[in-house]
This record gives structure tokens, sequence and C-alpha cells, in this order.
């Protein structure tokens, strides 16, 4: 794993060192300048917690966002270079050409009533709440651990400065959040590129300058790049609008994987004799330090393989059903598939952030793999066969079924579920309609997102119904 886990970053070697005066000769200085450095230490830190907002809980998400907007800068106010309104205009022609397309690639209808056109602060502003979504559960176990397994002896000790670690673990895990938003946020080029339903429900989003510079020295006309991510963005939307299961399914998988961090307990005690109360500079040191990492546990692994192979099934679907959609329509069509699948594979911003989220490096073989079955189910048995099995968890291929294709095929014809006379929209709806009735019928608040992974009805399940535009 090329990055540590979420809020595990390394230590700046050159933070704080610009104040330092030269020709200081290495030596340890004198009192005046100790209690100098300290006095200084403590105005720094005083600023940073007085700029960091009133943000509370495990991420500081004032101070992600600030942090995220800053490294932006003017750039991510930026839309397509020709004008707001003719970058509006082609991106809503562009939607509306290729649901035509979908409609006879998928017997999924369409999953995006609106259509939009967002800047890199956009993307910020409306990705956020479902970042922290992701990101509360990893900050929130980590930092949860380590506080309470601390000695008795260093609570006492620390006393009313665990409140200012806790900000602090705020701060560091905000920080990390925020740079990682402003990475993706000037590369993504729609709302789904990362694989997951960050955007709003039903609204298809792509990032127009983004897709400029993306359509840079590929030797294609920007209009036919446009139409090819606009197929995909309202593929990916036809997916988590009309299969109700799927949103929940991806969210509660990551918080599961949270769920069961644990911080070798050895390490905090080794932490603990680090750190002096009185001198924050240690605190942060130490939080910084790396010996907090996480073991991942084999619960925590299966997490994680379940979270890989639900994402290599979405975007490999989405890669054969849009493949199938424009077939001959564009000239440059399979040049751009490719070019995607190897912007995947060079490790880009996204498979970046999932490695710092929840250590998931997103592998293409996977993805690969996911379309060669995709595609040879959609040949063997038809396009109804094929997407009727989005119809319940338990029909979706496993992570042993993309490394024999072959052999799910042959077993799915067998099995004879899908047969002609399945009405898959029907099914659709039956599935939809049953998870609605167990949720209404659970105990306690309705709209509780701590149900587990096991549970499959997703807040936004409830009015997507299929054959809804």
């Amino acid at each position: 794993m090329s990055n540590p886990p979420f809020g595990f970053g390394l230590p700046d070697p050159d933070k704080g060192r610009d104040n330092d005066s030269s020709g200081s000769g290495g030596q340890s200085g004198s009192g005046a300048d100790s209690f100098q450095q300290l006095g200084q230490m403590l105005s720094q830190l005083g600023q940073m917690l007085s700029q960091a907002g009133s943000s509370s809980g495990p991420v500081n998400y004032d101070l992600a966002k600030q942090i995220a907007l800053q490294r932006l800068g003017s750039e991510g106010q930026l839309g397509f270079s020709a004008g707001d309104t003719t970058g509006e205009s082609a991106v809503r022609d562009s939607s509306h050409l290729a649901e035509l397309w979908l409609d006879g690639a998928t017997i999924l209808p369409a999953g995006a009533s609106t259509t939009v056109t967002w800047t890199a602060r956009d993307w910020i502003d409306k990705t956020l709440p479902t970042w922290q979504r992701l990101c509360d559960p990893v900050a929130k176990q980590v930092s949860g651990a380590w506080m309470q397994a601390l000695p008795e002896e260093a609570k006492q000790a620390a006393g009313p400065l665990l409140s200012m670690v806790g900000q602090m673990g705020g701060m560091a895990f905000g920080s990390q959040l925020g740079n990682a938003l402003a990475g993706l946020a000037s590369e993504v080029l729609t709302s789904t590129d990362v694989g997951l339903p960050l955007g709003p429900e039903n609204t298809s989003a792509l990032l127009p300058k983004n897709i400029e510079k993306f359509t840079e020295g590929l030797e294609r006309p920007t209009s036919e790049v446009l139409v090819f991510l606009a197929a995909r963005e309202a593929a990916h939307q036809r997916l988590f609008a009309h299969v109700p299961w799927l949103r929940q399914r991806l969210l509660a998988t990551v918080e599961e994987f949270a769920s069961g961090i644990t911080v070798d307990t050895s390490a905090l005690e080794q932490l603990a004799g680090q750190v002096d109360p009185s001198n924050p500079a240690s605190i942060e040191q130490a939080m910084s330090s790396g010996l907090l990492e996480p073991q991942t546990t084999p619960e925590q692994q299966a997490a994680l393989d379940r979270l890989e192979t639900l994402l290599a099934l979405v975007e490999g679907w989405v890669d054969v059903v849009v493949a199938e959609a424009i077939g001959d329509r564009l000239p440059g069509a399979d040049a751009l598939r490719e070019t995607l699948r190897r912007r995947r594979a060079t490790g880009g911003p996204a498979e970046q952030t999932f490695a710092t989220l929840v250590g998931l490096e997103l592998r293409p073989r996977r993805m690969r793999a996911a379309s060669a079955l995709w595609k040879l189910v959609g040949d063997r048995h038809g396009m109804q066969a094929r997407d009727t099995l989005w119809t319940h968890p338990d029909l979706m291929p496993r992570a042993e079924d993309l490394d024999d294709p072959m052999e799910f095929a042959e077993r799915l014809g067998d099995s004879g579920a899908l047969g002609a006379d399945v009405d898959p929209i029907a099914e659709l709806e039956r599935t939809e309609r049953a998870e609605r009735e167990a949720r209404e019928s659970e105990p306690g608040p309705a709209d509780s997102d701590s149900s587990g992974p096991d549970t499959d009805e997703g807040p936004g399940a409830a009015g997507n119904k299929p054959g809804d535009d």
C-alpha cells in the first residue's frame, strides 16, 4: 500500500523550519531562545485553532474545505473557457443524446432528473456531505481507540489538554482531507468519477474545465469527449437511482471497515512516554509519528475485498453498457474507453484518495475482469438477464466469479433463475417494495445510518422507483 490510511500521514520534515534563524550552527540555543520559540509555537497554535472554525467532531470539515478551496484558488471557479452559457448548453445536449443511446443498451431507465455543470469548487461543496459520512467512522474510531486506551495516569496528567488533543486530531484529519479533496476536485470529470455516489441524488454533473484539460492531447474534439463522459455519468446515475440497495451497500462497507479499526496498545504506551502535556508540540508530533497506524484485521480485509469487488462490478457494468450504447456512433469511442482505463491504472487522484481514506487501492485488473464478465453474460443471456442481476445483492457476481467469468455465465444459464419469463422491472419494484416494508417494520429511528453493513436499503431508496424518470 503506497499511502498510509486516513489520518496517518507522515510529518512534514520542513514544517516549522521557515522561521529558524540562520547561522545557528545546529546549537541548542539559549534559554531565552527556547522561551521565544515556545511563545511563537503557542501563538501559532492559537492562530490555527482560531482559524479552524467552530467545527466539532473527529474531522474538522471547516478546515478541510478551507484548505481545499485555498489550494484550488481562482482555477476552482472556472467552467468552459468559451463561457458558461455555451458550456451549460453543450452539457445538456450531450447528456440528452447520451440518455437516448443508453435507452437501447440497458433495462434501467434514466436516473437523473437534473443535469448540471460544476466547477471544482462546486464539486467540493456538493460532495462534502458524502465525504463526511465516509470519513467520520474512520476518524472517530482511530481517535477514540487510542484516547480510550491511554493509561489513566496519562489521562490525569493531560487533564484538560485532552480536549485540545481531540481538537488537534480533528484538524490533522481535516488538513489531510482538504489536500485530498483539492487534488480530486482539479482532476475529476463527473460526479461519479471515483465510482461512488458522492453528489446529490438524481443529478448528473460534469466538470467542463477539467474535461477540457483531459481532452488536451487526445486528438479528439471536445464535443465527442463530452458525449462519451456524459454517457458514463448517466449510466452511473441509472444504477444508483434504480438499484435501491447499491448506495447503502457501498457506503456501509466503508463504515464496516472503520468499525473494526484497532490500535496497538504497546505503541500507545510508547506514545504516552513521548507526550509532554505542557508542550502542545509534542502532542502534534506524537500524533503524526506513525506509531498509531491501525492493524488490519481479517474482518476488515474481507470488507475491503467486498468493497473492491462491488466497485469493480459497478465500473465494469458502466464500461460495457456505455460501449454498447455508443457503438460506432463516436469514431473515437474505443480510444476514449482505453484512455479512461489507463487513467485509472496509473493511480490517479481517485485511487490515492481511496488508499489514504480506507487503505483501498482500486486494481484495474478487477475492473477489466468485471467488464469481461458483464460482456459475457450479456452476450450469452441477453441484456435483461444481465441487468436483472442488480435486483438483489445475492444475485450479484462475487470476487471468485471475476476470476472465472465463463463458469459464472454457465452457472447462471443452468440455474434458470433468469429465464425469458422474468419481468426485470417488476423484479426491481418487488425488491424495493420488500426492502421498504422491512425498513418500516424495524424498531427505532427509521432514518438511522447505523444499521450496519447487512442493511440493503439506502437513504435514497425511497422514492426512486424503477420506471420513474
